[in-house]
C-alpha cells in the first residue's frame, strides 16, 4: 500500500470508492498518486496546454490539499462514459398531474442510475382529499407520491456502489405540512429521503408575533393553524427524530446571484446547494489541515497565500469538469453549461483549529474561520474572472444585474469592477458540503465545518448494498498527529482546545455557521449535534436563533432510543454493550 494512506479506513475508502479498477476487478490505480494523476490528466484533457495543467492540477490534489467531490475522484480519467461527475441535482418543477409526477419519477430514476442524488419540492402537488374533477375522485396528496419516489430510489444502486440520496421539500404553507412533518415517524417510511420544510419570512414573523397561519393550495385555504403550534411541531419532531430540517427559502432567493433569471424551491440532499429546476452541484473542498504552519506550536499560523493558490487552480479544475462530465438528462446539461455553477468549500476546519490550539466555538475560532472563508471566496471570484477573460463568461450573465445582486454587491470593489469589465466564468463559486467520505479518504480529517465528532469512534461503513455494513474504529486526524508529536496517549489529559461535538453548545454551532455564511454564495450543510440529555426547553429555540443569525438553513441531530447515527463514540458503544449485558 502507498505511503500517503496510513490508516485502514482511509485505505478501505480509497479502494472501495475512488480507486480505478479494471472490469476483472484488478486495480489500475496502483497507488493513491496514480489516482491523483488520473484525475489531473482527465480534467486537463480539454486544455490547450495539457501537460502544464495536468501538472498544476496534480500539485493541487497531492497530499489531499484539495478534495474534489467523490464523483470526480472516482470517474475523472476513466473509461466510464455513462456516469456523472456531479454529486447532486434538483429535479424539475413537479406538474400536478399523474403524467407530470411520473415524468419526474423517470427523471429521478435516470439521474440516480448515473450516481446523482436529487432534491425535489412537492409543494406543487395538490393536498390529500382535494377534489380532482377529471376523474371525480379525491387526491392522495404529495406524501403518497413521495413513497413511489422512495421505492424507486431503493431499487436503483447508483454507479460505484453509491446508494441514491433524496431531499424532499414541502412549503410551510402547504395543507399537508403536518403529515409531512410526521412522515418518517414509523422508522420505515421514506428511508431514502431527507426532509426539509421550506420556511418563509412571513411564517417566521407569524411565529414571532403569535399569529394564525393559513395552509393554502392554489389560493384556497384548507386549514388555519396557530403559527407557533406548527413551529413547535417542527421543533418536537427534529428533537426526537432529527427531521425535518429547515430551508429558509426566501433568504435563499434574496441572496441568489441569479435571482434575476431563476427561482429556487429545493436543495440537493444535504442542503449545501440550493438549485433551480434541473440544477446540478459540482463540489470540492480545501483541506485546511494542509495549510497550518507549525502545528501545535505557539507560532502556528494559516498559510493564506497557499490557500489562494490552491483555490485559483481548483476553480479551473472544477470548471473543466462542467464540460467533461456526462449528464443523466439533457436539461441538466443545458442548465449546467449555461451557468457553470460550482461550490468550493472547506474540510478539516476543526482539526486546523486544534493545530492552532484554538477551541472550536470560541470567538477566536469564528474569527479565524471567517478569515479563511473570505480568502477562499475572494480567490475563487478573482480566478473565475480571469477564466472569463480566457474562455468567456457563463451564458446567462447579465453583468449589471449580477453585480447588483445582494451577495456580489458586498464583494470587494476590484471583483465587482472585474465582473463588469470582463464578465465571470461561473455563476456561483462557494459552498460547504458535509465531506464525510472524502474526509475519511484524506486520513479522517474533521468533516466540513463540523467540530471533531470524537477523538476516536466507531463508524459504520457500507460495503455492499444498503444492508451490508462493517464497523471501523477511527481516530481523528489532529488527535493522531498530537499523539505522534507529544507522545501523550491519555485522552483524559488533553488541552482544552480538543473540543468535540458533544462539548460544543448549540449556540456555538450556529455561531460558526453564521461566521462563514457571508462568504458562501450557495449554502452550508451543517448538522447541529446536541447531547441526548439536552432538555427540549434549551433545544427549541435553535432554529429561531439560526434564522436571526441570517443562515439559509440547518439541521439538528440528538441521538436517542429512536435515532442512531452512522458514527458511534467509544463510550456510547461501551454503554450500549453494558446495557445489553444487564438485560
Amino acid at each position: 500500500m502507498n505511503n500517503n494512506i496510513k490508516n485502514d479506513i482511509s485505505s478501505q475508502i480509497w479502494n472501495m470508492k475512488y480507486r480505478y479498477h479494471a472490469k476483472d476487478g484488478s486495480p489500475l490505480d496502483k497507488t493513491v498518486e496514480d489516482t491523483w494523476r488520473r484525475v489531473a490528466r482527465g480534467l486537463s484533457s480539454f486544455e490547450r496546454d495539457r501537460d502544464h495543467w495536468e501538472n498544476e492540477f496534480l500539485e493541487c490534489l497531492k497530499d489531499f490539499k484539495f478534495l474534489p467531490g467523490g464523483r470526480i475522484t472516482a470517474n475523472a480519467g476513466t473509461g466510464r462514459k455513462q456516469v456523472t461527475m456531479f454529486n447532486c441535482y434538483v429535479l424539475n418543477k413537479i406538474e400536478d398531474s399523474l403524467e407530470g409526477i411520473f415524468a419526474t419519477i423517470h427523471n429521478a430514476a435516470m439521474t440516480q442510475k448515473q450516481g446523482g442524488g436529487i432534491g425535489m419540492n412537492f409543494s406543487t402537488i395538490r393536498p390529500k382529499g382535494a377534489y380532482i374533477k377529471g376523474v371525480q375522485a379525491n387526491a392522495s396528496g404529495p406524501i403518497s407520491y413521495m413513497r413511489v419516489f422512495d421505492a424507486t430510489c431503493k431499487t436503483i444502486m447508483s454507479a460505484g456502489q453509491r446508494r441514491g440520496a433524496q431531499m424532499g421539500v414541502l412549503s410551510c404553507s402547504h395543507p399537508d405540512i403536518e403529515e409531512f412533518i410526521d412522515a418518517k415517524r414509523d422508522g420505515k417510511s421514506l428511508k431514502m429521503f431527507n426532509l426539509s420544510v421550506a420556511i418563509t419570512n412571513s411564517f417566521v414573523e407569524a411565529v414571532k408575533e403569535d399569529k394564525n397561519w393559513d395552509l393554502v393550495f392554489e389560493s384556497k385555504i384548507y386549514k388555519t393553524v396557530r403559527a407557533r403550534d406548527l413551529w413547535n411541531k417542527i421543533m418536537h419532531s427534529t428533537y426526537n427524530y432529527a427531521e425535518p430540517g429547515f430551508i429558509l427559502i426566501d433568504r435563499i432567493n434574496e441572496m441568489n446571484n441569479l435571482s434575476y433569471c431563476e427561482d429556487i424551491r429545493a436543495t440537493n440532499p444535504c442542503g449545501e446547494q440550493p438549485l433551480p429546476p434541473f440544477g446540478a452541484c459540482l463540489l470540492g473542498s480545501v483541506n485546511l489541515t494542509r495549510f497550518v504552519k507549525n502545528p501545535f506550536e505557539n507560532n502556528a499560523v494559516i498559510d493564506f497565500n497557499s490557500i489562494t493558490k490552491t483555490v485559483t487552480t481548483a476553480v479551473r479544475m472544477l470548471d473543466n469538469t462542467v464540460d467533461i462530465s456526462n449528464y443523466p438528462l439533457t436539461s441538466q446539461r443545458d442548465e449546467a453549461l449555461s451557468k457553470r455553477r460550482m461550490g468550493i468549500g472547506i474540510t478539516g476546519l476543526a482539526d486546523a483549529l486544534i493545530f492552532m490550539q484554538i477551541r472550536y466555538g470560541t470567538p477566536e475560532s469564528t474569527k479565524i474561520a471567517a478569515e479563511i472563508m473570505k480568502t477562499i471566496c475572494h480567490a475563487a471570484y478573482r480566478a473565475s474572472i480571469e477564466l472569463a477573460k480566457e474562455k468567456g463568461a457563463f451564458q446567462l450573465l447579465d453583468r449589471e444585474k449580477f453585480v447588483n445582486s445582494k451577495f456580489v454587491s458586498q464583494l470587494p470593489e476590484d471583483i465587482r469592477e472585474g465582473i463588469l469589465k470582463h464578465g465571470i466564468r461561473n455563476s456561483h463559486l462557494t459552498s460547504i458540503a458535509p465531506t464525510g467520505t472524502i474526509s475519511l479518504f484524506a486520513g479522517n480529517v474533521s468533516s466540513g465545518l463540523e467540530p471533531v465528532f470524537a477523538l476516536s469512534y466507531t463508524r459504520k461503513v457500507r460495503v455492499g448494498d444498503e444492508t451490508e455494513t462493517v464497523e471501523q474504529e477511527v481516530c481523528d486526524y489532529a488527535y493522531q498527529k498530537y499523539r505522534e508529536i507529544s507522545g501523550n496517549t491519555d485522552s483524559n489529559s488533553l488541552p482544552d482546545y480538543f473540543a468535540t461535538t458533544d462539548t460544543v453548545s448549540p449556540k456555538e454551532h450556529v455561531d460558526m455557521q453564521a461566521a462563514l455564511q457571508p462568504f458562501i454564495d450557495s449554502s452550508i450543510s451543517k448538522t447541529i449535534n446536541v447531547p441526548t440529555d439536552l432538555p427540549f426547553d434549551k433545544f427549541k429555540d435553535i432554529y429561531m436563533y439560526a434564522y436571526d443569525s441570517k443562515l439559509k438553513g440547518c439541521t439538528t441531530f440528538r441521538p436517542n432510543e429512536k435515532m442512531q447515527g452512522i458514527l458511534v463514540r467509544k463510550e456510547e458503544k461501551k454503554e450500549e454493550e453494558k446495557t445489553k449485558l444487564d438485560n
